[in-house]
Parts: C-alpha cells; sequence; structure tokens
C-alpha cells in the first residue's frame, strides 16, 4: 500500500495529499508529529532508526515521528505510532507545533507543519524491527553533549525539533 502524507497551508488548510517519498524529493509543506517520550526520572527515549529506513537509517531521534493519515487528528495518528514503533500505550500531550524544513540526504527533504507531543512512560517496550533498532534513556544534558560532539549521529529534523522544545522549556 502506498502511504500518503496531507500537504497543507502554512495554516494547516489541507491541500490534497501525496505519495510519502514523493512529498520528500519535493520538499512540500505536509503534516506531521514528532513525540518525546520521558521517563519517572526524567530521561527522554532515544530510538535508532531502522537500518532498512529509506533516509536517515541506524541515527538516533525522538521516541517516534511520523505523518497522520487523511482524516486522522495528530494525536490519534501519534498514539497508533507509538503503538506501531515501541508497542506501547501512553497519555500524550499537545504541547506546541511548528513549520521547519530539513534536508536529510539523498535529494530528500522534511518540509513539516510538525505537532510534538509529550508524555510519559515507564513500562516494557515490544520494537518493530522494521522501525526501530534500539532504544536508550538520556537526561537532556547528555543529549546535549552528545549532539555537539556527534552531531550526524541525530536526525536532522531531531536536531531542529529539540532545540525548539528547549526553547520553548
Amino acid at each position: 500500500m502506498e502511504e500518503k502524507v496531507v500537504l497543507v497551508t502554512p495554516n494547516d488548510e489541507v491541500l490534497g495529499l501525496m505519495e510519502k517519498i514523493q512529498a520528500h524529493k519535493n520538499g512540500l509543506l505536509h503534516r506531521a508529529f514528532s513525540v518525546f517520550l520521558f521517563n519517572n526520572e526524567g530521561k527522554m527515549l532515544l530510538q535508532q532508526r531502522s537500518s532498512n529506513k529509506y533516509h536517515s537509517p541506524d541515527q538516533w531521534t525522538n521516541a517516534c515521528c511520523s505523518h497522520p493519515r487523511e482524516n486522522e487528528t495528530y494525536l490519534d495518528a501519534a498514539m497508533r505510532r507509538v503503538n506501531e514503533e515501541l508497542g506501547i500505550n501512553c497519555q500524550l500531550e499537545d504541547k506546541f507545533h511548528f513549520i521547519y524544513k530539513a534536508d536529510v540526504g539523498q535529494g530528500l527533504w522534511e518540509h513539516e507543519l510538525d505537532h510534538v507531543f509529550i508524555g510519559e512512560y515507564n513500562g516494557e517496550y515490544r520494537l518493530n524491527p522494521d522501525e526501530v533498532s534500539a532504544i536508550r534513556f538520556v537526561t537532556l544534558e547528555e543529549l546535549d553533549h552528545e549532539v555537539a560532539q556527534q552531531p550526524e549521529m541525530f536526525t536532522e529534523w531531531f536536531k531542529i525539533i529539540l532545540k525548539e522544545y528547549r526553547d520553548r522549556l
């Protein structure tokens, strides 16, 4: 099944649908979400993207990122993908949204109206190997140090979203 993204204006007005890879090749603005999960110690969950991903394989990123389907809310999409990728269910809170554009290599762009969700989870995980190779928890201070020392180890969008998140704390 061909995966499509919802193309939008900067005001989130729907323009139509486009196949995901084509939208990324064309750098067209589309709906997206990002999930930041923390444990009860305040450490952030990072996921390492599967080596099978068509862009940014093996890089570390936030708990989950993806795109709502047509007629799916941002929250419903975020909860669906957290379950599909990490095998969990948890409460999520929509913290903010913003627009960014990032070159992810291979002629592909992430140009997204991104809703950022925050949640807490302390249970077991069931990782989907097609999506996630590994997970780990870090403090925000450890993460800032790692990103500064080895930025190539992290996805381009995560670095942008993390800065936006830190600016809004």
